[in-house]
């Protein structure tokens, strides 16, 4: 069977020095999401596509690029985000198999990211399906933000179902995609002054049995303490008398881990109860 145009998208293990990250998003990119599209449908003018993504493309930084690029998609897909969002999901290539340690080549699905961000929230079924399949392959944490956004009781309530799902990236999206203060990304305004909408979702993650989502969890909790102390010392507190019973085991210790990775932003400033609770929590 013929890999995939995802597969052969030749990306370094990690950022290089001295190599600009944008150089990443390339012309050679462009040639394989053009593959990728045209397989699906037929309609797809890869002349034309080609000639709008890498236009001007040397002259942009590295979101730039991604969002250049995503113009070129849109404009080759059809108009209706709900066949659109088929379509790219129909292109994906084969899911992560690994939850570390897989290098830089899912940037391959960073164009895909920002068009579903950007163009499809108004449309929140196929948005938040094409976020779910775009999240097995890549991550929909910056994506999925303004469905949250424009949708965010309905949002919520599709990520609480995910908490539970047997993908350790879906699950991971639950919290990652919901923190308040994802660096690099929108901040979600209404989560960060109101932290009990995302709290339910970090319950259900707590005790996650992949590292890759109980760090999610830590950080997503360690944002809810910037900008409400309190909230964040008491579920720590909570957390860690529920260890007590756990005694010595497994659980206990991750939980132990999440409550000191969760806490580490208001030790450095040596809040006393921070520092408190993560003595308490070694």
């Amino acid at each position: 069977m013929a890999q995939h145009p995802a597969e052969r998208f030749d990306a370094p293990n990690s950022i290089q020095t001295g190599v600009p990250l944008k150089t990443i998003i390339s012309e050679r990119l462009i040639d394989l999401i053009a593959d990728s599209l045209k397989s699906v449908y037929p309609k797809f003018n890869t002349r034309r596509f080609n000639r709008y993504a890498k236009t001007g493309l040397v002259d942009l930084e590295f979101k730039e690029r991604a969002r250049h690029i995503a113009d070129a998609m849109q404009a080759e897909l059809p108009d209706n985000f709900d066949e659109c969002a088929k379509l790219l999901i129909q292109s994906f290539g084969p899911e992560l198999r690994v939850t570390k340690d897989y290098g830089l080549s899912p940037l391959f699905y960073l164009p895909h990211s920002e068009l579903i961000g950007r163009h499809g929230a108004s449309h929140f079924e196929s948005g938040m399906h094409a976020n779910y399949e775009l999240t097995k392959r890549y991550t929909a944490e910056f994506s999925v933000r303004p469905y949250i956004v424009a949708h965010r009781e309905n949002s919520l309530e599709l990520l609480e179902q995910w908490t539970r799902d047997s993908n350790p990236h879906v699950r991971r999206l639950a919290s990652e995609g919901s923190r308040s203060r994802l660096p690099w990304a929108m901040r979600l305004k209404e989560i960060d002054a109101n932290p009990q909408l995302t709290l339910p979702l970090l319950e259900r993650l707590k005790d996650d049995p992949d590292l890759y989502v109980r760090r999610s969890v830590a950080n997503h909790l360690g944002d809810i303490g910037k900008a409400n102390l309190p909230v964040l010392l008491e579920t720590c507190q909570h957390w860690l008398k529920e260890t007590k019973k756990m005694k010595d085991s497994e659980q206990a210790k991750r939980r132990r881990w999440i409550i000191r990775h969760a806490l580490r932003h208001p030790a450095k400033k040596r809040e006393r109860a921070a520092l408190e609770l993560r003595k308490l929590a070694e």
